[in-house]
């Protein structure tokens, strides 16, 4: 089943570069910092020198705020054990959550991490980010939905699509110079996509990121959390249960990574 879903992306990568429709990325390893091998992670952003993590599992489910050169964590708040904790982000002077299938959110204070109040939505929720007017929602489907940061209600959606397929499994979310930064579920992929009409611009590959080998046991133990430092133009990527969080730099299409 999971082969199936992913196939857009496999398919694409393996294309000849000449014949690749989307330009496809590979990377270079900027810096390695520790991660927390219990972090279960579900979002990640970057705001004035910390990373803010959300981290999954029902009775494990946490939200935390960290140092990024040693991986402490300075604040932590558990979300209570009946939830699954998904994507985060920030708007102003708060920090938004979500959660899996209870179709429920979260509004805390971005400071203290303190509950402010709490939202409903339909269906799963699994990332956010932001554009700066908007909050950027994914579900698990090809579906991107829009969300009034004060409101908090929908205001439209746009489908991510390759060649006009709808990609499935949408993930971990984040802006990026004017597009949407998305990891795929289960795959090494990043997909840029155009936030406008949905399409998939580029593919990063960050395959040898993280060797299987080198990661935890279990089919869970995948890239999942997107950073970016748009002070200093770093963008950060980790995964699930994984003990290192990496800095990395987008390569011209056709250039091999540089470990």
């Amino acid at each position: 089943m999971l082969l199936r879903q992913t196939f857009l992306i496999v398919a694409l990568v393996a294309l000849p570069a000449a014949q690749a429709a989307v330009p496809v990325y590979s990377y270079e390893l900027v810096k390695t910092y520790p991660h927390d091998t219990q972090a279960f992670t579900e979002g990640l952003f970057y705001l004035n020198g910390f990373l803010y993590e959300s981290t999954g599992l029902e009775r494990q489910s946490s939200i935390r705020k960290e140092k990024l050169e040693t991986g402490e964590v300075l604040q932590k708040i558990d979300i209570p054990p009946q939830y699954f904790g998904e994507g985060i982000v920030n708007w102003k002077n708060r920090l938004i959550s979500l959660t899996w299938k209870s179709e429920v959110g979260f509004v805390y204070d971005l400071n203290t991490l303190k509950v402010q109040r709490h939202f409903a939505y339909k269906g799963e929720g699994w990332a956010l980010t932001q554009d700066g007017k908007r909050l950027i929602m994914s579900d698990g489907t090809p579906d991107l939905r829009f969300l009034d940061p004060e409101t908090l209600k929908e205001t439209g959606r746009v489908t991510v699509t390759y060649d006009g397929k709808p990609v499935p499994q949408v993930n971990e979310l984040e802006w990026v110079k004017g597009k949407i930064y998305a990891n795929v579920w289960h795959t090494d992929m990043l997909i840029i996509v155009d936030p406008t009409r949905g399409d998939v611009t580029g593919v990063v590959d960050l395959t040898g990121l993280m060797p299987n080998n080198q990661r935890p046991p279990g089919p869970d133990s995948v890239l999942n959390g997107i950073a970016y430092d748009a002070v200093h133009d770093r963008l950060f990527v980790t995964g699930k249960n994984w003990p290192k969080l990496f800095e990395i730099r987008v390569l011209p299409a056709g250039q091999l990574p540089r470990h």
